[in-house]
């Protein structure tokens, strides 16, 4: 063990290679990632958007990412089940930490969250984001829309999302109204997985309803998925209430008669073919979680995320 250091994430000399971090110890970034600013070389950035105050129902979600990178630390050094490779042999990936916003200037926060996301995006790295609530899909999709185009968007969630919208409300549950409107997402090649509740309009995206999940494979799933999308450049947002409160109690909103986390990250693992041009886990409000269950649901969604990267860039490399 003399070769053995801890808090890989400040001492890391390299965006690349595995840590030695006991799982129970050690400075907790996403997956013992090095926490940095310098991301010239890195082809993932992970980042925190600790804001929760467009929930209609619980709070909390501020601390999610927090929660996520915490749970994340019982991802140790082997392969990640089930992409059986080392994520980082290949793959450089930093914690560039959360982002700086003042509360007490809400109108201000759409506009930072995305200049700051666009200025990550032109890098060049996968955007990997952690809620936060929701509503922070809306500046990351219009981020990435100003870098790809107009996006499919594949939304994990049990809420449409498409409640009214003004263009100035703050709200968790209008970001896709905002997103269809304003041309930022195609709504013919979109699709939402899991829907338990009903929004005045569908505009026109294709919804998997929570009946259907439980009734189709993630295999069908998946094709459902990949059928609608086609090659169009899309963007995966996987809100954790799309999970049944069994396996995620820690959210704002949950609803009952959802599917397995184990189902949803069947799922994504299905889901490499697609042009992924970005990625959020939101929605993760540890105040009401129980032992980490969400928030390890929340990590391990990331981290598959992650594991579809990993294999994109070791391909590309062959």
């Amino acid at each position: 063990m003399a070769d053995k250091t801890t808090d890989h994430a400040i001492t890391a000399g390299d965006l690349r290679g595995a840590a030695s971090d006991p799982t129970y110890a050690g400075v907790t970034s996403f997956m013992r990632r090095k926490y940095t600013k310098q991301i010239d070389d890195a082809d993932v950035v992970v980042w925190g958007i600790p804001l929760d105050t467009a929930v209609t129902n619980r709070p909390g979600a501020r601390f999610g990412p927090q929660a996520i990178r915490r749970a994340s630390a019982i991802f140790d050094n082997d392969p990640q089940y089930p992409f059986s490779i080392d994520l980082f042999e290949e793959m450089a990936v930093a914690d560039y930490g959360d982002c700086a916003f003042d509360l007490g200037r809400p109108w201000e926060v759409t506009e930072r969250i995305e200049r700051e996301a666009a200025r990550l995006i032109e890098t060049g790295a996968f955007l990997l984001s952690l809620g936060g609530d929701h509503f922070v899909t809306w500046p990351l999709l219009k981020a990435h829309a100003g870098e790809y185009g107009p996006l499919a968007l594949i939304q994990f969630d049990a809420h449409q999302d498409t409640w009214p919208d003004d263009g100035e409300r703050i709200d968790h549950g209008s970001f896709v109204t905002r997103a269809v409107r304003d041309g930022v997402i195609d709504a013919s090649s979109s699709i939402q997985i899991g829907v338990r509740t009903i929004a005045p309009d569908d505009y026109g995206i294709e919804i998997l309803f929570g009946d259907d999940v439980e009734e189709m494979s993630a295999q069908a799933i998946a094709e459902a998925i990949i059928e609608r999308v086609g090659a169009m450049p899309c963007y995966v947002t996987f809100d954790i209430d799309c999970l049944d409160p069994a396996f995620a109690p820690g959210t704002g909103t949950p609803v009952a008669g959802g599917p397995s986390s184990a189902k949803m990250l069947s799922v994504i693992r299905r889901l490499g073919a697609l042009d992924i041009k970005g990625a959020d886990v939101v929605e993760v409000s540890p105040p009401y979680d129980h032992a980490d269950v969400t928030a390890i649901a929340g990590s391990t969604v990331a981290m598959y995320m992650l594991g579809l990267q990993a294999e994109r860039l070791a391909e590309r490399n062959r």
